[in-house]
């Protein structure tokens, strides 16, 4: 780490310590997962609140709370003692933003059968799972693939690094079970590793990357996060996204200045 890595460290790590609360969530779809102490639930509402997560936030929390309230108490037993048909009925009427109810309704079969086959979407995961890999990526797209085998499910509730998608919502489902702090719940913490989990890149965090020198890339792409992930792997080799959830304060805390950041 040269002196000018050893600096940035100093400035995240601040950052970190300051803002990487549970107190400073709301409003993230992320709060919605605190609802649920059982990880079996848990990593079912993440797939829901992480394939919803674009558009205006308070209209994110909106669209999850009401596939959730649907779902009552344990989001997985209603999966599981539910059928497709069901399923499809509960979602009639759904919107939100282009996400249609066929949509929702496709994602939960996914989640469904993905449940019946493997017992839970941690497990799942872990099918496709090789430790040899670098990153979680390629675990990743076997996931995606194996939760959308079942019907027509558009990519963007569920992108697989395969296509041209940055997986910005996937990585960030990622981040919240496989990391375990104060900020994410975790659940899959015990079975992956967080140093091979990439950063969740969109357009904001892609403005901050550039503005810290960890990209000189245009595009808001995976390529981009793959190489942004590698920057802070420099700093924090044993958990690159540790500043993620920090650094996307910036824009939503009106007290937050890049500039300050910045030195």
């Amino acid at each position: 780490m040269n002196k000018k890595e050893k600096a940035l460290k100093a400035r995240l790590d601040d950052l970190h310590d300051q803002w990487n609360r549970r107190e400073y969530v709301s409003p993230d779809p992320l709060e919605t997962l605190y609802d649920y102490e059982d990880p079996l639930d848990r990593e079912v509402v993440g797939m829901v609140a992480s394939g919803l997560a674009y558009g205006r936030v308070a209209q994110i929390l909106i669209s999850v709370r009401r596939v959730l309230g649907v779902m009552g108490p344990s989001p997985r037993g209603w999966l599981l003692a539910n059928d497709p048909a069901g399923i499809e009925a509960a979602c009639t009427g759904f919107v939100h933003r282009f996400t249609k109810d066929t949509h929702m309704a496709a994602l939960l079969v996914g989640i469904r059968e993905a449940l019946l086959t493997h017992g839970s979407l941690k497990d799942c995961f872990l099918s496709g799972y090789d430790a040899r890999d670098t990153t979680l990526l390629p675990a990743l797209s076997a996931y995606a693939k194996t939760i959308k085998s079942h019907r027509d499910l558009p990519g963007h509730l569920l992108s697989d690094p395969d296509g041209k998608s940055a997986c910005k919502k996937a990585n960030l489902f990622l981040r919240w079970m496989v990391r375990c702090d104060e900020v994410d719940p975790g659940g899959w913490h015990d079975a992956l590793p967080s140093a091979k989990l990439i950063i969740p890149i969109d357009t904001h965090m892609h403005k901050i990357s550039l503005a810290l020198g960890l990209t000189t890339r245009k595009a808001a792409d995976l390529k981009t996060a793959v190489e942004v992930t590698s920057r802070l792997a420099r700093l924090c080799p044993e958990d690159p996204t540790r500043y993620d959830f920090a650094l996307t304060r910036f824009g939503i805390r009106g007290e937050l200045e890049l500039s300050e950041l910045l030195g």
